[in-house]
């Protein structure tokens, strides 16, 4: 994953671009939880990435998940709370797919 894929997607330094593939995904995550945007989730992960620019750094890679990085963190806990499995549309996913 690249810091420009993710400034692409509308995560940037200066915030979520309006019409933009991030806030489609803020608004979906918001409406999802009732209002809000959780922490930890796809929209402030990626937004974070995209602010600070260090997607490189993060573990999210064309290969997959890197092995003790932050990515693979999220990964274990996204599964273990979701019974095994990564869910589709959660955080690790998402983050990946971008």
């Amino acid at each position: 994953m690249s810091d420009q894929n993710v400034r692409n997607a509308g995560f940037t330094p200066s915030g979520i671009t309006g019409g933009s593939l991030a806030s489609s995904l803020m608004s979906q995550e918001a409406r999802a939880s009732g209002g809000g945007v959780p922490s930890g989730g796809p929209t402030s992960t990626l937004q974070e990435m995209g602010a600070k620019g260090t997607t490189h750094s993060s573990g999210y890679t064309s290969s997959g998940i890197s092995g003790g990085s932050r990515a693979s963190n999220t990964m274990s806990k996204e599964a273990t709370s979701h019974g095994g499995g990564v869910p589709r549309g959660g955080t690790t996913s998402t983050v990946q797919s971008i």
